[in-house]
């Protein structure tokens, strides 16, 4: 089923046109679907509200950013050769799928290839490419059958720039390869071959595209490659970063002029919307890709993100970082597992819910679902917490999450529920209200100083 609502929308005609003069796709046939979001892929990814963003490579060798700092803090030559001497021994896709799911997460996006073009899979188009290191594996492949076996649904981030390959047309960090003999037809080919590797042989049922920005890369581009992917696997779900022309990243819009399924802000709580569908993407630490002794943030921190992150109708994707030898490092381990603590008690305010009916703020954010309703106070405001009414519904009941009744009031047009002084969790206490009537058709509330009183 394929629906408009709550999507980024193509237009099929336009879609059509681009086709028509299209090159040859390296994956073969001219399929093209109607490129309305596959309706069913979205929900169920949306209920997942919660996941893992995996950056990692030979550049933890060095303990600097990926990417970034290939030519600008690294010199290229010793950038592009670390795979020579990487061999991240302790790696093991289990460990890193468990410690997924002891957080609670339900998704996970690998960096296949990042805008180094260095590649985590045994692509048949390059020697640059993990199976030619010291380690020898193909990390996506047994990142992917272990997701599959533990029901974690296996997504792939794929840097659509490549400071790296010859023909691509843009150089960075002093590069002196003469652009002069670079082709970007024949890198578009190599894109979409390697994207189509990923589609078909490593079960990615997300592709979670970046690096669109750069002159080389076109709307037209983006156009063609979101049919190309979705021609392949109509269920596919595919980021909005696929495309360029919207103005920033995070910014959604209904129009159909644009492709992709979903919004990304980077590094920051997305703003409320429940129309369009959209995730955060926030590191643990500072750094995407691991380095030494990184400022690692508070539980209290991460749980503040993912309640207001899910309170503004958005799903929640946090990045952790490898160390060089494949292990994940055991305070982000913790961290993890401190979360996934959280989750087991207060999930059913997270998991499949919707935004609202309040709008998050610094101190508090709400989250629905039919007629519950999940307030989630992360500043205590002391004695009572102090809410505009909601129009048309009345509360038949309340309680606190893991510790039982409350009892509320309509005062002067404010909802008051008064609050013991041990709440149950100090960085994130939820109070759970049955409605008389659905939560979801309320239209967002704003909270006049974050639900202080």
């Amino acid at each position: 089923m394929r629906t408009r609502a709550a999507t980024f929308f193509l237009i099929t005609t336009l879609a059509a046109g681009i086709a028509a003069s299209a090159p040859p796709q390296p994956g073969g046939g001219d399929a093209h679907p109607e490129l309305l979001t596959n309706a069913g892929a979205l929900h169920r990814w949306q209920a997942m509200r919660f996941g893992m963003f995996i950056h990692w490579g030979p550049v933890t060798l060095r303990g600097t950013e990926i990417g970034w700092s290939r030519g600008t803090q690294v010199p290229i030559g010793e950038y592009d050769n670390l795979y020579r001497e990487f061999d991240p021994a302790l790696f093991s896709a289990e460990d890193w799928v468990e410690a997924a799911k002891e957080a609670g997460m339900k998704y996970l996006v690998m960096v296949a290839k990042h805008h180094d073009g260095f590649c985590l899979w045994d692509s048949r188009l390059t020697s640059y490419k993990i199976t030619n290191s010291p380690l020898g594996r193909d990390v996506q492949k047994e990142l992917a059958d272990e997701c599959r076996r533990d029901g974690v649904m296996f997504c792939t981030y794929y840097s659509i720039l490549d400071w790296h390959h010859p023909d691509y047309t843009t150089r960075y960090g002093g590069d002196p390869r003469p652009l002069e003999t670079s082709d970007m037809d024949k890198y578009r080919a190599y894109l979409k071959g390697q994207v189509g590797e990923l589609i078909k042989n490593y079960h990615t049922n997300l592709l979670w595209f970046d690096g669109q920005w750069e002159k080389s890369w076109t709307h037209r581009d983006g156009m063609d490659l979101y049919a190309y992917a979705r021609g392949l696997n109509d269920s596919l779900l595919i980021n909005n970063r696929v495309d360029k022309g919207r103005g920033a990243w995070w910014k959604k819009t209904d129009t159909a002029a644009f492709a992709g399924d979903f919004g990304t802000p980077e590094q920051e709580v997305g703003a409320f919307d429940n129309e369009h569908p959209w995730e955060s993407c926030m590191t643990i630490c500072t750094q995407w890709a691991w380095k030494p002794n990184d400022t690692l943030k508070s539980l209290k921190t991460c749980i503040n993100l993912l309640a207001r992150t899910a309170g503004g109708g958005g799903n929640f994707l946090l990045n952790v970082s490898p160390m060089p030898d494949g292990r994940i490092e055991q305070r982000q381990i913790n961290r993890l597992k401190e979360i996934g603590i959280w989750l087991a008690r207060f999930g059913e305010s997270i998991y499949d819910t919707r935004g609202g009916p309040w709008k998050p703020g610094t101190r508090m954010a709400s989250t629905c679902r039919g007629p519950e309703v999940y307030v989630h106070i992360l500043v205590p405001p002391g004695r009572e917490l102090r809410l505009p009414a909601i129009p048309g519904r009345t509360v038949l009941s309340a309680r606190l999450l893991n510790k039982g009744p409350v009892t509320t009031r309509v005062e002067g047009g404010q909802l008051v529920i008064p609050l013991p002084a041990d709440l149950p969790d100090a960085d994130d206490a939820v109070v759970a209200l049955r409605l008389d009537g659905s939560a979801e058709t309320v239209a967002p509330i704003e909270v006049p100083q974050d639900g202080g009183n």
